[in-house]
């Protein structure tokens, strides 16, 4: 499974991480530019303040395995 993380600096100096599962393969930089400029201008999440900065964005890729225990 993949994750693309949009990281933010918030304006206590604190980063603030929004995680999207399965994110539409390959990721376009300026896509991900444009929604985060989005997110900052238009304040739509409270916690990241009114100064907010982009931090960077990056793609975690999971891999899950389980293992057998005795129950």
């Amino acid at each position: 499974m993949e994750v693309l993380e949009l990281v933010f600096l918030k304006d206590d100096g604190k980063t603030t991480t929004f995680s999207i599962e399965n994110p539409v393969t390959p990721v376009n930089e300026q896509t991900v530019t444009s929604v985060m400029d989005t997110i900052i201008s238009t304040g739509i999440f409270l916690t990241l303040g009114q100064h907010a900065r982009k931090k960077g964005a990056r793609i975690i890729q999971k891999s899950v395995s389980e293992v057998k225990i005795n129950i």
